[in-house]
């Protein structure tokens, strides 16, 4: 969820994550990880900006892992294969704070290659930078600030002040969901207006994935019951659409 909170305000205010990691306010365009072949690309955490002169390649994260250099250094190989010509900028975001030495890791390292990526660490960020900009406010409150509740309410009340009622929604769903991170839900709940969120993109894709979560978990608890039964294999996955295998495992 976290991720692809993320991911969406990339897409959606690109020219705001620009700003802050190229410093100019490019608008960018989505790559599909489908375009870069080879094996498919674990696309949960990742996000790929273009514009006719760069590629931004994105990797959130909200706990490290030893992975991430090779999968760095990977997808790098694979952007250049495909935009040789283009800059390529990757940065890696830990969305929360951690004593790992991963998070400070910005190399993959072989006997012939040392491929470099940045770092961003948001719990070391300045908070001033992400109140500015639409597309880094939900992530405020998970960046060096003293007070987050406070820092929580300054964002809501910039978030009324949104014309685009869309865009107040969206910006307001995100941030509720990111504060996530960092702050109990009463304290969101009291701050951000339920009402807005509602309406956003974000929260009806929640709610979509949750009534295909509670769908599947019915269906797998009716299999189980069926199983209780005396029920064969083959007639529980006529009747369910199950395949036969996920049957076997719940047997």
């Amino acid at each position: 969820m976290f991720d692809n909170t993320c991911k969406f305000l990339a897409e959606n205010f690109s020219a705001d994550f620009a700003n802050w990691l190229l410093g100019e306010p490019i608008s960018l365009t989505k790559i599909e990880p489908s375009e870069l072949s080879l094996e498919p690309i674990r696309a949960d955490s990742i996000i790929f900006l273009e514009s006719t002169k760069i590629v931004l390649h994105l990797e959130f994260q909200t706990e490290p892992g030893s992975s991430i250099p090779f999968r760095m250094a990977d997808y790098y190989l694979r952007l250049y294969r495909k935009f040789p010509q283009r800059k390529l900028h990757q940065t890696v975001i830990y969305l929360t704070p951690s004593r790992s030495e991963l998070v400070y890791q910005t190399n993959f390292i072989l006997p012939e290659l040392n491929h470099r990526f940045n770092v961003i660490r948001l719990w070391e960020q300045p908070t001033a930078i992400f109140q500015k900009s639409l597309g880094l406010m939900p992530l405020a409150v998970l960046t060096k600030t003293p007070n987050p509740v406070q820092t929580l309410t300054q964002i809501a009340q910039a978030i009324e002040t949104i014309s685009d009622t869309r865009e107040q929604s969206n910006v307001a769903a995100a941030t509720a969901i990111m504060s996530g991170l960092k702050l109990d839900k009463t304290i969101i709940q009291r701050l951000l207006r339920s009402d807005i969120m509602k309406e956003s993109v974000i929260y009806q894709e929640i709610l979509l994935e949750g009534q295909t979560k509670g769908k599947a978990e019915a269906t797998l608890q009716i299999a189980r019951n069926m199983i209780r039964s005396g029920m064969t294999t083959e007639a529980i996955a006529e009747l369910t659409g199950l395949a036969i295998e996920q049957i076997q495992k719940l047997r």
